[in-house]
């Protein structure tokens, strides 16, 4: 999942970007200033789906920042072209993030809930039914070839149900949906695995 108090938030809509990026996100106050974190999914060939962001990476800008395994695990999938170096540093992941996620490597990834916590349990009951119209949209408009939910957790709430499993699910709005294992607490093997199979679908 990706706690420090916030004390302010100010939510901005999703929008298009000065890049010509789609994104969404949400601002808050953190450490005596206003970061944000920018969800770019612009035309991305596969689009990550997230539960919503952990402080540490909400304090950064960066999705998956507090714990950079996700990074290491596409880097290591193939399905981007970055050091380890250069991923396990703040502002060259930002970089990184910014510059060539959605852009380079076409990319996306959007939180189901964009209010960060430290963990799931802190999230509140029916606080995902923003998100879903969120995504849906994102699907519709920007048609990926693969939207991939990380963890079921993630897709469960999504779909409002806790009978969901790993792997290929039903289309949703002529993409392909998938289920892969949350980044930490298991084999990365698992993982990789899981990514290349995302990765050859996008391709097919």
């Amino acid at each position: 999942f990706e706690s420090h108090p916030l004390r302010r938030r100010r939510r901005s809509a999703g929008r298009v970007g000065a890049g010509g990026s789609a994104v969404s996100g949400t601002a808050v106050r953190a450490s005596g200033a206003w970061t944000m974190i920018r969800y770019l999914y612009r035309k991305s060939r596969i689009l990550f789906v997230g539960i919503n962001p952990h402080p540490g990476s909400y304090a950064r800008g960066v999705p998956f920042s507090n714990n950079k395994m996700f990074w290491y695990l596409l880097s290591d999938a193939g399905l981007i072209s970055e050091t380890r170096d250069a991923l396990g540093d703040d502002a060259a992941l930002k970089r990184i993030y910014e510059a060539r996620f959605n852009a380079v490597y076409g990319l996306g990834l959007l939180n189901v809930v964009e209010r960060p916590t430290r963990d799931v349990s802190g999230l509140h009951k029916g606080e995902e039914a923003p998100g879903r119209k969120r995504i849906a949209r994102a699907i519709r408009t920007q048609k990926p070839a693969v939207v991939c939910f990380i963890g079921k957790v993630t897709y469960a709430r999504f779909k409002g149900s806790r009978e969901v499993s790993f792997g290929w699910q039903e289309d949703i709005g002529g993409a392909k949906v998938f289920v892969m294992h949350f980044p930490l607490r298991g084999k990365a093997a698992v993982r990789v695995r899981e990514l290349r199979r995302i990765a050859r679908a996008a391709r097919a």
